[in-house]
């Protein structure tokens, strides 16, 4: 066992060598339970990485009342709901079966029609405001489907690279749509 308080604090401090130790012990359990909830590998590792770098960031806050890896759990809970809210959005900006829509929008009642509409002008907006290569990223990883190493090759990046700029379009889109809703 190792003492989580020091773990925490070497983090903070910049320590490689413990952030390594960090991602090795808690990538599997957390891939595990991750999946558990998404059922798809691709996206409990892709939601895993998301998790571990919010942990890190939230490290500062952490009062220990908990064991480190509850509070890891507590993170990809919130994560999980994020990417099932994804899920949607996508399905619902990004449908492909266009011959099905008017027959959907006859089911829904006229207030969730036009929040529906209201949320496909604001992610329509919000991507047009993103730089060329976070909307590009987007784009095929969210849209056409293609995994992390699909993006890299299809764009010459190494997969860091690629993996990097996938999470600051991401965080480029979050917080240019949380900006548009005020």
């Amino acid at each position: 066992m190792f003492d989580e308080k020091l773990l925490v604090k070497d983090i903070l401090a910049g320590n490689e060598k413990t952030l390594r130790f960090f991602y090795r012990h808690f990538k599997n359990p957390l891939i595990s339970y991750i999946k558990n909830k998404v059922g798809n590998q691709q996206d409990a590792e892709e939601i895993m990485q998301d998790v571990l770098l919010s942990t890190i960031e939230a490290f500062r806050d952490f009062t220990f009342r908990c064991r480190i890896f509850t509070y890891i759990c507590s993170i990809a809970n919130h994560k999980v709901i994020d990417y099932y809210r994804r899920k949607k959005i996508k399905n619902i900006v990004f449908s492909r079966i266009k011959d099905v829509e008017p027959l959907i929008i006859t089911l829904l009642s006229p207030e969730t029609t036009f929040d529906d509409e209201l949320l496909k002008e604001k992610i329509t907006l919000t991507f047009s405001r993103l730089a060329p290569l976070y909307r590009k990223i987007l784009t095929l990883k969210y849209i056409d489907g293609y995994s992390v190493s699909e993006n890299a090759r299809m764009l010459s990046l190494s997969f860091k690279s690629a993996e990097s700029h996938l999470f600051r379009a991401r965080r480029a889109f979050a917080m240019t749509f949380t900006y548009e809703r005020r």
